[in-house]
């Protein structure tokens, strides 16, 4: 990641100044515990595929900073949200917001990291990007609730879980690079490449994510392993389960989902190795990577297009 980030070093401490600047509030809460999750870190993956898009066009520019720094905002809001939901205690190695400052305030800064990235938005004075981002947070609202009703459902399909990852996930990084382009002035076809570009990595990412809660461990992924069964999620490796397991392991996986329990974890694991199911969740995260690049064609050669490739490998190539 290092690496990558060095092709626009610059515009992503800008990036990082900004976040900062815009996380000031004469309610002192609201910085204490924006500060918090900002300053845990993480990969910053969606703004830098903004920042890495701008590049890859030509130039980075202030509004591509801007419009980078929303992006991250509205990320960082559904995070707080979604712990609350999820009633998660960890998140990247250390309690999450709701852990130390409780769930309301939990929510209600969220919220306050929405309008401040809408704010941001407005700035850029971009009907488009406007438009793209209303329909994109919408949609992530969508998929939250979406997620919320299949949760403990072990009737969930692959397709199902296909709908929410893209509704929760794969849409904002849809959305970095499909602005990113848009404030590059691109064309119409162009952009709408970077968004499929951007669509796919997205689903990758969230197939190793969900990949990892089984095959992961909790020091090298910051969360619980088991995270995902406890909140009653049906993901890729538990489908695959249930398509190809044995009648006891198929009873099994029906059973930790309905009850929302990780307590088989062990007999989930094993069941988890013997189907081939972390392979399995690979092979379809390599098929969403494979799409990606494809849609990476028509941009010129150079550090940028290096770099969003390198990102691209990196989304499932990954302990964490």
């Amino acid at each position: 990641m290092q690496q990558i980030r060095a092709s626009v070093a610059g515009e992503f401490d800008q990036v990082n100044q900004l976040i900062i600047q815009q996380l000031q509030s004469n309610v002192p809460l609201v910085e204490n515990v924006g500060h918090y999750i900002v300053d845990a870190g993480g990969k910053r993956m969606r703004p830098l595929l903004t920042l890495l898009t701008a590049r890859a066009l030509g130039t980075c520019s202030a509004g591509h900073v801007t419009f980078a720094a929303v992006i991250e905002f509205i990320h960082t809001a559904t995070l707080l949200h979604d712990d609350v939901v999820d009633v998660s205690q960890l998140r990247r190695g250390r309690p999450t917001a709701n852990s130390e400052f409780g769930n309301a305030s939990s929510v209600l800064v969220g919220d306050f990291l929405y309008t401040r990235a809408f704010q941001l938005m407005v700035q850029l004075d971009n009907i488009e990007i406007l438009r793209h981002m209303a329909d994109t947070t919408n949609t992530i609202a969508e998929g939250e609730v979406l997620q919320l009703t299949r949760a403990g459902n072990a009737d969930t399909t692959e397709q199902d879980y296909i709908d929410i990852i893209t509704r929760k996930t794969a849409v904002l990084f849809a959305a970095a690079c499909y602005g990113a382009a848009v404030l590059s002035g691109a064309d119409s076809t162009q952009a709408e490449s970077l968004r499929r570009f951007g669509l796919h990595l997205g689903l990758a990412f969230q197939m190793i994510d969900d990949m990892l809660d089984y095959a992961g461990d909790a020091d090298t992924m910051g969360k619980n392993v088991g995270d995902d069964l406890r909140e009653g999620k049906v993901t890729l490796p538990l489908i695959h389960i249930l398509r190809t397991g044995t009648a006891d392991e198929q009873a099994l996986v029906k059973r930790a989902i309905t009850e929302r329990s990780a307590a088989e974890m062990d007999a989930i694991s094993a069941a988890v190795r013997r189907c081939a199911a972390i392979d399995y969740t690979r092979e379809r995260a390599r098929e969403h990577h494979d799409l990606a690049v494809a849609a990476l064609a028509g941009l010129s050669a150079g550090p940028a297009l290096e770099a969003l490739q390198h990102l691209t490998r990196l989304s499932i190539d990954r302990d964490h």
